[in-house]
C-alpha cells in the first residue's frame, strides 16, 4: 500500500525470484472503475461513459501514458570547477595559484569558507594567503571565498562605482529594514528615509550567495503513480500500470495442487500458490485504493485541477477517510510517496491534503494556496516587499496571518528575504 512505483517494481522482482508459483504474463492489466468496485453514485465523473479510467491498452491511454514524466540526467559545472578554470588563466605566481586552489576546494555551495582560513592555512605566509583570497573573490561569480553573505555583499558593493553613500553601512541593518522599520533604520544610519531606501535598493541588486548559481542540483527520478487529465470538460484518471509487470499464476503449480501426490510437494505448491495469489490481490487493492483516493481528491480540489496552484481548498485526510469508509492511517499510507501528474505539473498526493488558514474567516484558504499567493506576489513584485508588507497585502485579500507566518511560508518556498532577492 505504501510503496511508490519504483519500490513496488523492486518488490515484484523480489517476489518473482522467491516464489516459483508467480510469473509475468504478457497481456496488459486493465483496471476499470467497475473492477475497483466503486458505486456509480460515488463517482465524480458522472457524465462519461467510462467514468474515470482509460484502459491501458487503448490508443488514447497509450498516448497519455507516454507523457508521464521521467527523470533527466543533467550535470552542471560546479562552483569549484568554474573557479579553478579561471585561476588557471590568471597571471599569478605558482605559489599563489596553489593557495587559490586550496581556498576554492574549501568553499561550500554558497561560496563561503567551510574551514576557517586561519585554521586551513595557518602555516602559510599570511600575506600570500590574503593575495590568494583577493584573487578568488574577484573571479566570477564575484564575492566568493568569504566568511558570510555580509562580507560577500561588501566586496560586491566595492565594485559599484556609483553605489549610494550609505550602502556599506546599511549592510548592518538588513534585518531591521526587512521588517519594515524604515524610519528607525534611517535614524541609525543618520540619513533620510529616501537615502536609506536607495541604499537598500542597491543592495537588493547584489547576490548574497553567489556560489548557489553553480550549486549542483540533486537529480531525482519521480514516476507518477497516476495522471489526471481533462477531456471535454470532464476529468479522467489514468493509473500508471506501465511500470508494473502484469503478474499471473504458474499453471503447472495449479495443476499439481489439484492432483494427488507427495504431501510435502503439495504443501510446498499450495503455500506458494496462496502467497502468489495474495501478492497479486495486494497489488490490485493498492491500485483500487489509489484510484478511489485520487477520485476523492479531484472531487474536493476541482478548483486546483481547473485553474492550477493557488486554488487548493482545505482538505484533511480524515475527511477523505470518512467518505471512503477507510481509516485515516490507510489514507496516509496510500498518499505516502505517491505522485499525480496534472496539467499543472507533478505533485505528491500529500500536497492535496492541507489545513485551513484563519479557519474562522468567511472564505477559507489552504496553507498551500496562501503559499502560492505569496510566491505569485514575490514573482510579480515591482519592488521587493518585506514580510510585513506581504502580510498587509494578504490582509487586503481577506487572509489574516502574522508576519512571522509569512516568513515561515516564504522559507518553505525557498525564497530569501527582500534584501536578498
Amino acid at each position: 500500500m505504501e510503496m511508490p512505483l519504483l519500490d513496488l517494481r523492486a518488490k515484484i522482482s523480489q517476489e518473482l525470484e522467491s516464489n516459483p508459483a508467480l510469473e509475468v504474463e504478457s497481456d496488459p492489466m486493465d483496471i476499470s472503475i467497475n473492477d475497483a468496485q466503486i458505486n456509480e453514485e460515488d463517482t465524480y465523473f458522472e457524465n462519461t461513459s467510462d467514468p474515470g479510467f482509460i484502459h491501458k491498452n487503448g490508443d488514447e491511454a497509450s498516448d497519455q501514458q507516454r507523457k508521464f514524466v521521467e527523470g533527466v540526467l543533467t550535470r552542471s559545472e560546479t562552483l569549484q570547477e568554474h573557479l579553478l578554470w579561471q585561476v588557471q588563466l590568471e597571471p599569478i605566481a605558482p605559489n599563489i595559484r596553489r593557495l587559490c586552489e586550496i581556498l576554492i576546494q574549501n568553499l561550500d555551495s554558497n561560496g563561503f569558507h567551510i574551514t576557517p582560513v586561519n585554521t586551513l592555512l595557518q602555516d602559510e605566509d599570511q600575506n600570500l594567503v590574503k593575495k590568494a583570497m583577493e584573487t578568488v573573490q574577484m573571479l566570477d561569480p564575484v564575492g566568493t571565498c568569504v566568511q558570510d553573505y555580509h562580507e560577500s555583499l561588501r566586496i560586491q558593493l566595492a565594485l559599484i562605482p556609483d553605489a549610494p553613500g550609505y550602502a556599506v553601512q546599511a549592510l548592518d541593518y538588513l534585518e531591521m529594514f526587512n521588517k519594515g522599520k524604515f524610519s528607525e533604520t534611517a535614524k541609525e544610519l543618520g540619513c533620510s528615509i529616501k537615502d536609506a531606501q536607495d541604499a537598500f535598493s542597491c543592495i537588493k541588486t547584489l547576490d548574497p550567495f553567489p556560489g548557489q548559481r553553480y550549486s549542483p542540483k540533486e537529480t531525482r527520478f519521480i514516476i507518477p503513480d497516476a495522471q489526471v487529465i481533462r477531456k471535454e470538460g470532464e476529468f479522467r484518471i489514468i493509473l500508471n500500470n506501465e511500470e508494473i509487470p502484469v503478474l499471473g499464476i504458474n499453471p503447472l503449480f495449479v495443476k499439481i495442487s489439484e492432483e494427488k501426490g507427495d504431501k510435502k510437494v503439495r504443501h510446498f505448491v499450495k503455500t506458494n500458490l496462496r502467497e502468489a495469489r495474495w501478492f497479486i490481490q495486494s497489488i490490485q487493492q493498492r491500485n483500487q485504493s489509489l484510484l478511489r483516493v485520487t477520485r476523492a481528491i479531484v472531487e474536493h480540489q476541482r478548483e486546483f485541477f481547473e485553474r492550477g496552484p493557488g486554488n487548493l481548498a482545505p482538505l484533511t485526510q480524515q475527511v477523505v477517510a470518512d467518505e471512503l469508509d477507510l481509516h485515516e492511517s490507510t489514507i496516509s499510507r496510500i498518499a505516502n510517496g505517491k505522485y499525480l501528474q496534472t496539467e499543472w505539473g507533478l505533485f505528491g498526493v500529500k500536497y492535496f491534503f492541507t489545513n485551513a488558514v484563519n479557519k474562522n474567516a468567511a472564505q477559507q484558504y489552504s496553507k498551500e494556496s496562501v503559499k502560492a499567493i505569496i510566491h505569485e506576489m514575490i514573482e510579480k513584485e515591482e519592488r521587493r516587499f518585506s514580510d510585513h508588507e506581504i502580510a498587509d497585502l494578504l490582509k487586503e485579500r481577506g487572509i489574516a496571518i502574522a508576519r512571522r507566518t509569512v516568513a515561515k511560508y516564504r522559507k518553505e518556498l525557498d525564497v530569501g528575504p527582500s534584501y536578498t532577492r
